[in-house]
């Protein structure tokens, strides 16, 4: 191929190419050599190498991000700095992305959403029976410190008050004993 892309890239490319050419080429090995030239030309210094070489020759940001398809912030965060700075910025995303992220399915109650759902009503709505006392909320805290607002809709079991921590914040706060609601 080329002399700036890696080997990865240039390999993942000659065998698209190939399989371009061939034409009773399964379909889903055209996909797989698609994704994998995307993956590896994504994953490829040479774009870096690129953007360095474009600030180098006195091109800005906007230009280069234009070029990727990217906004300006997104090709900063993406390729600006040294490139242990990137590589932590990387791996911050990595480790975000990897932590769990969803709602325990466990939780008594139902979510203001599930709740709102149910009622045929905006979520705006349940906040404001919470507050006018038509329904029972109640936030429950995990743990690990998360911590979730329920409601409890006619019918719905409560949970005892052991597990009932601190009224939450949208609670209505001129009336102290709104923690039951």
């Amino acid at each position: 191929m080329g002399s700036f892309l890696s080997q990865q890239s240039a390999e993942a490319l000659a065998r698209l190419v190939r399989l371009d050419g061939e034409e009773s080429s399964p379909p889903l090995e055209r996909m797989r050599a698609i994704r994998a030239v995307l993956h590896h030309l994504d994953a490829d210094p040479a774009a870096l190498g690129s953007v360095r070489d474009a600030l180098a020759g006195g091109s800005g940001w906007p230009e280069i991000a234009e070029a990727a398809g990217l906004k300006p912030t997104a090709a900063k965060w993406r390729w600006q700095g040294t490139d242990d700075e990137i590589a932590a910025r990387l791996s911050a995303g990595r480790k975000r992305s990897i932590r769990p992220s969803s709602v325990p399915t466990d939780l008594p109650g139902r979510s203001v959403a599930e709740a709102a759902a149910q009622l045929g009503v905006s979520a705006q709505a349940v906040y404001l029976q919470v507050t006018r006392g038509r329904l029972i909320s109640r936030t429950v805290e995990l743990a690990d410190g998360r911590s979730y607002k329920r409601v409890f809709l006619p019918g719905d079991a409560l949970p005892s008050t052991a597990e009932t921590p601190e009224p939450s914040l949208d609670d209505s706060p001129e009336d102290s004993t709104s923690t039951d609601r």
